[in-house]
C-alpha cells in the first residue's frame, strides 16, 4: 500500500457530530438545504453548518451516507461530518464512507438506528491529502458526468412531456388555427396536418377526425410474476426487478430468478415499466436486463410509437395514484379496469407520423444516457472500493 498510506479508525480521521433539531414550524424556507438520513427534506435562511460536508443517516435511513456540496443543516436523525481541509478531504470521506457498510450496523430493531461509537471504532486506511484529493477528483467527475447526463435528462422529459400535453391533450395547434394564428414551435408542413375544428366525442370537445380510445387499447400492459415460482439456478440468472429496483433504477443487490421465464417477462433497456401497486411509477427502464415481477407491468405496443403509450400512461399517473391512495387497503393499487377507463386522444396517422419524427428522437436519447450514466455508475462502483482501500492506484504522467 505504501508509506502515503496510513491506519487510522473513523472516529478519528472525520468524527461523527449530531444533528440538530429543526422543527418545521421553524423553518423558513432559504438557500440552504435541511437534510435528515433520507436526504434533503426541505430549506432553511441559515445553515447549522457552514462548509460543505456529509450526512449520515442516524435513524431512520440509518447509515445512509449523503454530500452536502454546501453549507447546510443537519437534522436530528442524522449525524455529520464537516468539512476540516487541513486534514482531509471532504469529498475523499464522502466515498469512504460509502465504502462502509454503514447501513449494516443498525444498533435498533424496531427503529433503525446507527450506533456512534460502533462506527467510530471501524478501522480505515487514509491516504496522503493530495492523494485523497487524486482520488476524490477522478471520482468526482464519474458523479458529475452522471449528473449531468440525469440533469439532461430531465430537460429532455420535461420538453417532450410539454409537447405531447400541448398537441394531444390542450389541443393549442387546433385552437390556434382556429382563431387564425399559426401554431407556436412548429413548421409550417407539420402545422398543416393539424385540423382546424373539432367534434364531440365522449370526452367532450376533440380535434375533428381524431379519436378517443382506451389506454389498454393502445398499448399491452403485461403484469410480472411471483418470481418466487422461478428461483434462480445459478447459471445465468437474472436479476430481479421489483418496485424498489424500478425507483432507484438498478438492480444491484436484487433478487435472483431463473431464466427458464417466457421471453416476454424478461426486461431490457429501454423497456417502459409501469409499478401498479405501492408506490405507483412510469418510467423507462435502463438499468439492465432482468425479470419483471407481479405488480409491475411491461408496457408496449406493436401500433404505436414508445413516446405514445409512455407519455399518455404518464399523463393518467396522477389520476391513477389518487385512486390507488383511496383504496382501503395498507397497499393502494389499480386494477385492469382503470386502464380501460383512462382514455386516450389519438391523432390522424398523419399526424402521428410527423410528430414521431420529433418525439422519437427524444425518447431515444434519453434512453441512450440513461444507459451511459448506468455504466458510469456501475464503473465508479467497481472502481470506489479499489481507489478508496489502495488496491488500485491512479496513474501518473511522467
Amino acid at each position: 500500500m505504501g508509506s502515503e498510506w496510513t491506519t487510522s479508525t473513523v472516529g478519528e480521521f472525520c468524527p461523527f457530530k449530531y444533528g440538530k433539531g429543526l422543527p418545521q414550524r421553524a423553518r423558513v424556507a432559504g438557500l440552504f438545504p435541511v437534510m435528515s438520513s433520507a436526504g434533503v427534506v426541505a430549506s432553511h435562511t441559515e445553515p447549522l453548518v457552514k462548509s460543505p460536508g456529509i450526512v449520515i443517516g442516524r435513524k431512520g435511513t440509518a447509515g445512509s451516507v449523503t454530500f452536502a456540496p454546501g453549507p447546510f443543516w443537519p437534522i436530528d436523525t442524522a449525524f455529520y461530518v464537516e468539512d476540516d481541509p487541513t486534514n482531509r478531504d471532504i469529498r475523499f470521506t464522502y466515498y469512504l464512507l460509502k465504502t462502509l457498510a454503514l447501513s449494516e450496523m443498525n444498533s435498533d430493531s424496531a427503529v433503525p438506528g446507527l450506533n456512534r461509537e460502533n462506527a467510530h471504532a471501524v478501522a480505515v486506511c487514509i491516504p496522503s491529502l493530495a492523494m485523497q484529493a487524486e482520488i476524490a477528483s477522478f471520482l468526482g467527475a464519474l458523479d458529475d458526468r452522471i449528473s449531468l447526463l440525469r440533469e439532461t435528462n430531465a430537460t429532455l422529459e420535461a420538453i417532450a412531456h410539454a409537447l405531447f400535453k400541448s398537441w394531444f391533450v390542450d389541443f393549442d395547434p387546433v385552437r390556434a388555427k382556429m382563431e387564425g394564428r399559426a401554431p407556436e414551435g412548429m413548421d409550417e408542413a407539420t402545422a398543416t396536418l393539424f385540423p382546424d375544428s373539432f367534434e364531440e366525442s365522449e370526452l367532450g370537445l376533440v380535434p375533428k377526425g381524431w379519436g378517443v380510445t382506451s389506454l389498454d387499447a393502445v398499448a399491452s400492459f403485461l403484469n410480472g410474476l411471483a418470481l418466487q415460482k422461478f428461483p434462480p439456478t445459478g447459471i445465468d440468472d437474472l436479476p430481479v426487478i421489483k418496485i424498489a429496483q424500478l425507483r432507484k433504477g438498478d438492480t444491484v443487490g436484487s433478487d435472483l430468478a431463473s431464466r427458464t421465464i417466457k421471453p416476454e417477462y424478461v426486461v431490457k433497456n429501454g423497456d417502459v415499466l409501469f409499478s401498479w401497486s405501492g408506490s405507483l411509477e412510469v418510467e423507462i427502464w435502463c438499468g439492465g436486463e432482468g425479470a419483471l415481477n407481479q405488480h409491475l407491468f411491461k408496457v408496449t405496443s406493436s401500433d404505436y410509437p414508445k413516446w405514445f403509450y409512455y407519455l399518455w400512461t404518464r399523463q393518467h399517473l396522477d389520476n391513477f395514484r389518487q385512486i390507488a391512495a383511496s383504496k382501503a387497503t395498507t397497499m393502494g393499487h389499480i386494477q385492469r379496469r382503470h386502464l380501460s377507463d383512462a382514455k386516450v386522444v389519438v391523432a390522424s396517422d398523419t399526424v402521428l407520423k410527423a410528430v414521431d419524427e420529433i418525439l422519437s428522437p427524444f425518447i431515444e436519447r434519453i434512453v441512450v444516457n440513461l444507459v451511459q450514466a448506468q455504466t458510469l455508475a456501475t464503473l465508479r462502483d467497481t472502481l470506489l472500493p479499489r481507489l478508496i482501500s489502495g488496491q488500485l492506484r491512479l496513474p501518473h504522467d511522467n
